[in-house]
This record gives structure tokens, sequence and C-alpha cells, in this order.
């Protein structure tokens, strides 16, 4: 059998353009100057932690079995915001209202960026990419309370969102980083697995 066809690894610049956290209780997420990563995310944050609890993203294991938390940050990208609220038929999405951590600029195609990619910030953070972040009706929701009269958004975001809901990752070297600051990101070899 011949082996698959394997695409060389590559870097790419960004920059995190604006920061956002939870203050612990809620979906949508405030601006901050900056964000405080430990090992466990961010303190505090609705996502931080080690380890966090399966719910519908994984129906092989029991709800509220204990997990690996590798959903720590979200990563969003302005373009394809736009391109879901133009779907949408609306104005805009902000980034606060779904939930992001940390807006991207400079990378095309944001969402689609493979497992195991590395965002090695300036100031010495490294984020590790675990994948795609399929959207959820709870973004939805969240959207839908910035658009009245339009009850349809939260089924409607979760089409119109897929493959343009931006990454979650974890953090592998913490530190702080700072709005405005800029990255490498170090997409891994690819390859297409087949039996």
């Amino acid at each position: 059998m011949a082996p698959p066809e394997r695409k060389r690894a590559f870097r790419l610049a960004g920059s995190a353009t604006a920061l956002y956290r939870t203050d612990g209780s809620g979906f949508e997420t405030t601006p901050v100057d900056a964000l405080e990563l430990g090992y466990d995310g961010l303190a505090g944050d609705r996502h931080g932690g080690l380890t966090r609890r399966a719910g519908g993203r994984e129906p092989w294991y029991p709800r509220g079995t204990e997990i690996r938390n590798e959903r720590q940050v979200s990563l969003l990208s302005a373009e394809e915001l736009a391109e879901t609220a133009e779907a949408l038929g609306i104005d805009e999405i902000r980034p606060e209202w779904v939930g992001a951590n940390l807006l991207i600029a400079g990378i095309a195609r944001l969402t689609f960026l493979p497992p195991r990619t590395l965002l090695m910030f300036e100031g010495g953070v490294t984020l590790k990419i675990d994948g795609d972040n399929a959207p959820c009706r709870a973004a939805g929701h969240a959207v839908a309370r910035h658009h009245a009269g339009r009850a349809d958004i939260p089924f409607a975001y979760v089409r119109a969102a897929k493959h343009r809901r931006g990454l979650v990752g974890w953090v592998e070297k913490p530190g702080r980083i700072e709005a405005g600051e800029r990255f490498e990101a170090r997409v891994p070899e690819q390859w297409i697995y087949g039996a």
C-alpha cells in the first residue's frame, strides 16, 4: 500500500488583535487588555481548568465524566465572523457574543488550521490547537439576544457558522498575552489517513 500524500510543515504570521474573558459564570466574554494564562488556561474563566466535564460533544462518555480540558481557549477571526453574519443576514457578530478569548488576524481560513498547530506568541506563550470549534445553539442564542425579532438565529447559526466557528486549544507554555501581540503559527506536517 502506498503511503499517504504528505504536506510539509510550514509557518504563518498572525496576531491577537483583541482579547476577551468571562467572569466565570456566563457564556459571553468581556474585552480585556491582556490574558494571564496558566497550564489550566484562564483562571476563573468559564473554560478554565486542567479538566472539564464531558457533554454533548463527547457522546462516547456519560455526561459529566471528567476528561482532559482541550478547550481552554477559543480563537476566532473577524473575517469568519463577518461571513457568518452575512450568511445569517445580520450586520455583525461580535467575538464576545460567542465566547471568544482571542480575535485572530493574519491567518486566512483560521478554522481550517489543523490540530497540533502551535501558536507561539512574542511574549513567550504557546497555545496548542486541538481543532475546530463546532458551532452550538448556545452561541446561536447569544447572537439572537443581540438581534431582536430573529427567533430563527439559534438554529440557523449552527449551519451558518459551520467551518467558520474558529478553533479551541490549550496552553502548552503559560504566560501573558497582550492585545495586538504577534505570533508565529507552526503548522505541522499533514496527511489524510486511509486504511
